[in-house]
């Protein structure tokens, strides 16, 4: 009887060990796809009345207009003539928007697969003037990627909804890879902000006037052309007539582009495994100088004389290993070099008014240093804000200004050591 007794004993055991129930609370992406009409897309390009801010992306400046992205949806048209009290004026519906660029009174922005362009002479009013149909063949954002079908005039928007749920699991299942678990919660580890395609104030080149725009633009504006990068490639627009904007030309870059920044008739490119420099003297006809390799990692990047500012980052699409600040000699650019890495947290859009860089950290804020000695940057850290997320800055002198998942931010930057805030547009608020 004793043998059977343990084996009935051992049955009871792991019928009771099978049962043993857990409760696990964990925030995951849910993702949803939906297919739209071109057609349709195509009427819904219009002006509105002001909205709030809801899901901030990118943010362009020229005179005293503010230009911010409302991810996939389109771009509020902002009066900062006072920066003490800016006044939302006008809101574009542009579907599957996600960049801009202004030359004079046009504004240039991405609908899904079209480049539109829209006059803005009249800020309450802006119209659309011209389109450039199906040059962009995919899209990758923060809150999913979607696809063109050009052969049956369809876009696949994929939508992600980040929501906590309650599970029942057994106590002894293996926690998820890339989870951390405690206490009866798994947090998924992701950047929030992953999907950006995402300064220092541009210095764009003459032909019209520009605005300036943030370390993540993937647009870029050089006398009579719009360049514009999408995840492998950089398409050229013609713009000598600046409501018209015409597909010109096509540059395959490669795997992993992400953003792109005018300086001194070069076009540096940031991806996810380097920087490239590209002679723009022509630009017409950007060749390629040179690749600036790295460990796979997001990037954007600013450029001062003949030193570029790098930025790299975990917790992303780019499934980066590296948080760290690049300083790269690019005095010869067929042959630029590394002039020395420093540790961060998790870094994101930057700016340089020499000798001061602005460098965002995500939800660790926003730090300043001064880089006059590019060997001893992490030993000159003039201040370290950290009651905002900052995503992307842009400085323009005296005045800074900054974006982030929890809205738009104006600093008196006099002082670097002590910026002083002039105004806030939180999420969900409108002024």
């Amino acid at each position: 009887m004793k043998p059977k007794l343990l084996l009935l004993c051992a049955v009871a055991w792991l019928c009771w060990s099978c049962n043993d129930q857990c409760k696990e609370t964990r925030v995951v992406r849910r993702f949803s796809n939906v297919t739209y009409s071109l057609m349709e897309l195509r009427t819904q390009v219009k002006a509105e009345s002001p909205r709030t801010l809801e899901q901030p992306g990118k943010m362009y400046v020229k005179g005293k207009y503010l230009y911010v992205n409302e991810i996939k949806k389109g771009i509020h048209i902002i009066d900062n003539g006072n920066p003490a009290s800016p006044k939302f004026v006008t809101f574009i519906n542009i579907p599957g928007n996600g960049d801009i660029a202004v030359r004079d009174n046009i504004l240039y922005a991405d609908s899904f697969s079209d480049l539109v362009s829209i006059d803005i002479a009249d800020p309450t009013a802006p119209k659309e003037v011209g389109r450039v149909k199906n040059v962009f063949k995919t899209g990758l954002f923060d809150g999913g990627g979607w696809s063109l079908n050009e052969s049956v005039g369809s876009i696949t928007d994929q939508n992600v909804e980040w929501v906590t749920e309650t599970v029942t699991v057994n106590c002894e299942d293996n926690v998820p890879p890339g989870s951390w678990w405690g206490g009866g919660i798994v947090w998924m580890m992701a950047d929030r902000a992953s999907f950006n395609s995402a300064s220092s104030a541009s210095p764009q080149s003459s032909g019209g006037t520009n605005g300036q725009a943030g370390s993540m633009a993937r647009f870029a504006l050089d006398r009579n052309f719009l360049y514009a990068v999408s995840q492998s490639q950089m398409h050229l627009f013609k713009i000598d007539k600046p409501a018209q904007p015409t597909d010109f030309a096509t540059v395959n870059l490669g795997w992993g582009i992400e953003t792109i920044f005018p300086y001194n008739n070069k076009l540096f490119i940031g991806s996810a495994t380097g920087m490239f420099i590209y002679d723009n003297t022509n630009p017409a006809e950007p060749k390629q100088l040179s690749n600036f390799q790295h460990g796979r990692a997001c990037d954007p990047v600013v450029v001062h004389n003949d030193i570029a500012y790098v930025t790299l980052r975990t917790g992303t699409a780019c499934a980066g290993t590296q948080n760290q600040l690049d300083l790269v000699d690019v005095s010869n650019a067929a042959a630029p070099q590394l002039i020395k890495s420093y540790q961060m947290e998790n870094p994101h859009g930057l700016s340089i008014d020499f000798p001061t860089l602005f460098l965002c950290e995500g939800e660790h804020g926003l730090k300043v240093f001064d880089v006059t000695d590019k060997f001893l940057v992490d030993r000159n850290q003039l201040a370290h804000f950290k009651d905002m997320h900052a995503y992307d800055v842009i400085s323009l002198g005296k005045t800074l200004l900054l974006i982030g998942e929890d809205g738009f931010y104006q600093y008196d930057s006099s002082n670097p050591k002590d910026l002083k805030m002039l105004s806030k547009i939180p999420v969900g608020k409108a002024m």
